[in-house]
């Protein structure tokens, strides 16, 4: 599990540079990070009703690859969400048009 969530914070890491690389600064996200670590930052995101702006703005960019939602479903990382935050995840990309 502690390999998982490091790897699961280098995968979140790895997203948000290349947010920046894309000009898209991701500071509401990492400011999540700073207090929380990727696994909190994501689980506070998949346990909210409504998407976030940066999920927002990332479906605006046509790059729901770099959202939490994406990250979070990947196989390697799937033992660190429950059920309903995996669900929620995959039905958020798929209303969106995203499929992983």
């Amino acid at each position: 599990m502690v390999i998982q969530s490091a790897a699961f914070q280098e995968a979140v890491g790895a997203a948000v540079r290349e947010c920046y690389d894309l000009g898209y600064r991701p500071t509401y996200f990492q400011q999540m990070l700073s207090e929380l670590d990727a696994v909190g930052a994501a689980q506070k995101l998949l346990t909210t009703s409504t998407v976030s702006d940066g999920f927002t703005r990332l479906w605006e960019m046509k790059r729901l690859d770099l959202t939490v939602e994406a990250i979070a479903l990947r196989p390697e990382f799937g033992e660190l969400f429950t059920r309903s935050e995996l669900r929620t995840a995959k039905d958020r990309l798929a209303d969106y048009g995203y499929s992983a």
